[in-house]
């Protein structure tokens, strides 16, 4: 090693760390708040032009489902086939709520896998 150069970890680097440092702190602040929004969201499902609706959380907690008589009248299969999509309905939505708003909060961090 030469004289003068020390570890190669000169004050450009540092700075770029404590850049680093301060947006992952910036990010983990606001993942918290993130997942407090995600927590109070009502996101909407249905299926069979609403003859049952499923309510989510934006995290995907079930919190409520909706059946009109209609939906009652056709029997538990149909029933059951109705409720079944509109969970799935309610979670993509809700999956593509998250998504979103998670590349919206990780935005120019260059972060791998996101």
């Amino acid at each position: 090693m030469t004289k003068g150069q020390g570890f190669g970890f000169g004050l450009g680097k540092i700075k770029e760390l404590q850049e680093a440092f301060q947006k992952a702190q910036q990010v983990q602040a606001g993942a918290q708040e993130l997942q407090k929004q995600l927590e109070e969201m009502e996101i909407e499902g249905a299926c069979g032009g609403e003859l049952v609706k499923v309510i989510m959380s934006g995290n995907q907690e079930p919190l409520c489902v909706e059946i009109t008589p209609d939906a009652m009248e056709k029997g538990a299969e149909s029933l059951s086939q109705l409720v079944t999509e509109a969970m799935k309905d309610a979670y993509a939505k809700s999956a593509e709520t998250m998504r979103t708003k998670m590349e919206k909060l990780t935005s120019g961090l260059n972060l791998p896998g996101m």
